[in-house]
């Protein structure tokens, strides 16, 4: 006589709404992302007419730097927030803030440069074209990022955000993105197409 198995009864919980839809706007922008890494690297070379990237581009070491450390400070940040030291949080939200303005302080002056000096714009050739658009396209991102910091920043002040650590964790997600994108669109320009 064999004995059948009966499994406990589970219920099937719906996904968290909030994870589902951060994790879609990450999907969206990745293939977004996708769709101009793509674009750069098949008109790498193709310009016909200068500057050209070995001749302009510096790597932004320190704008780097100052981006991926913000990965550190956005994690303390919602490790604090989780565990109900605001102070802390307040702290580390306004680092991860200063560091990604620093990012595109450094993003502003690059331009600056390229376009004044080297006389490198969008419309220049192919490689001013996907240069901006690919840049311009993450810096667009990391202005966003900085707007819903600043945003929960200004929240936390007045108290609101003591029971918001999962909504801080889901903004945190896309700071990590963004800095993620930012090593693909830094190999890509500043390494391979150079």
């Amino acid at each position: 006589m064999s004995t059948i198995a009966t499994t406990p009864n589970v219920e099937w919980k719906m996904p968290d709404r909030g994870r589902v839809g951060v994790i879609c706007l990450i999907t969206t922008e990745t293939a977004l992302f996708t769709i101009f890494v793509v674009a750069y690297l098949f008109y790498i070379g193709k310009s016909l007419t200068g500057p050209y990237p070995k001749d302009v581009l510096e790597f932004p070491v320190w704008a780097t730097i100052a981006l991926l450390s913000s990965s550190i400070t956005v994690f303390m940040a919602e490790h604090s927030v989780k565990h109900g030291r605001m102070g802390a949080f307040k702290l580390w939200l306004g680092l991860t803030i200063l560091l990604g303005a620093e990012f595109l302080r450094q993003t502003g002056i690059e331009w600056y440069q390229l376009i004044e000096h080297d006389h490198l714009t969008i419309t220049t050739n192919l490689f001013g074209t996907t240069f901006y658009s690919l840049v311009g396209l993450h810096a667009s991102h990391v202005t966003i990022g900085l707007i819903l910091l600043l945003l929960t920043l200004l929240i936390s002040f007045g108290g609101g955000m003591r029971t918001q650590a999962r909504r801080f964790e889901f903004l945190s997600w896309y700071w990590h993105f963004v800095d993620g994108v930012w090593i693909v669109v830094f190999t890509v320009v500043y390494i391979v197409g150079k």
